[in-house]
């Protein structure tokens, strides 16, 4: 069970990422969606589902965004009464600041008899401001259901700006998160960084190190790898490029991406971290949802192999 695996502090947990469908779909629309979903998610042999809570994230940023922003159905609601054929542990994350307190209390309510798992994110910028914040919600959480398996973002890239990443993460596990996700890493000279920072003060103050998922996700175009990095994913400029000069930027990134697991995997082997993976699947054609499964089924081998 997932939950075994995140509190026995295990390394290669697998989990597959998908966004529920945009709320403009009709009701036949989304179960049709749903079915491709199910058909697809049953072959895979992971640990758990991840179930994102998009939110408009324009604030963040001056710059255009590249694609519009169109708001998807609520994920647990999705995840309940869309996915109910699924038989693996979900994640629903929850963007905190779309809820009231008393909305966010009926749901954590809700998780008591679905066992569904957790991950709470913050406001994308400051500009926003939120009847909820994430200390609120943590507050809510142990009030109303602290047995609910809960999760944090980390930005490994943000710790090369800052470096107070393994502070953040270390105060999350106070406020009573069990393990993180990471964004989208392509940057591995920050991932590194990050993760030997996280195992150095976890062994100078005596706390036990929680899983890092890795989130890692396939590029199909230049206009992915645009938003990509409209999200604030960090792509080293000659990474950028390579992509960018691909005849095959899809297959590239899937290498990529996999070179890039292979190497953070056996460098937080070595220093005691359980690493974990996650593979995203967000977009719509046909041969970037087969690319995420073909990253999959490369990164479990890479798992079995370390």
């Amino acid at each position: 069970m997932l939950t075994d695996k995140i509190r026995e502090k295990q390394k290669g947990i697998l989990l597959y990422g998908i966004t529920p469908p945009k709320i403009n779909h009709s009701d036949e629309e989304i179960k049709e969606i749903a079915k491709k979903h199910i058909e697809r998610i049953s072959n895979l042999d992971v640990d758990g589902l991840v179930l994102y809570d998009i939110q408009d994230e324009s604030d963040r940023t001056d710059e255009k965004r590249p694609f519009p922003f169109i708001k998807t159905l609520d994920p647990c609601r999705y995840s309940h009464d869309y996915l109910q054929e699924l038989k693996i542990p979900r994640i629903v994350y929850r963007a905190v600041g779309n809820y009231t307190t008393q909305t966010f209390k009926k749901w954590l309510e809700f998780t008591k008899q679905n066992q569904v798992h957790s991950v709470f994110v913050g406001a994308a910028s400051h500009e926003q401001k939120n009847p909820l914040t994430l200390k609120d919600a943590y507050a809510l959480k142990r009030e109303v259901n602290n047995n609910l398996c809960l999760g944090g973002i980390t930005i490994p890239e943000r710790h090369t700006k800052k470096g107070d990443e393994h502070l953040r993460i270390f105060s999350k596990i106070d406020e009573s998160c069990e393990y993180f996700i990471t964004q989208c890493i392509y940057d591995l000279e920050a991932a590194k960084i990050f993760l030997t920072d996280y195992a150095k003060y976890a062994k100078e103050h005596s706390y036990e190190m929680v899983p890092i998922i890795l989130t890692l996700t396939p590029c199909g175009s230049t206009k992915t790898l645009e938003f990509m990095k409209w999200l604030g994913i960090n792509i080293p400029n000659y990474l950028e490029e390579e992509l960018k000069e691909s005849g095959n930027i899809l297959q590239d990134s899937v290498k990529l991406s996999k070179d890039i697991f292979k190497e953070l995997y056996q460098f937080g082997t070595k220093k005691g971290i359980p690493i974990g993976c996650n593979i995203e699947s967000v977009a719509i054609r046909k041969a970037e949802i087969e690319a995420s499964v073909e990253l999959l089924n490369e990164i479990k081998e890479i798992m079995k192999e370390n």
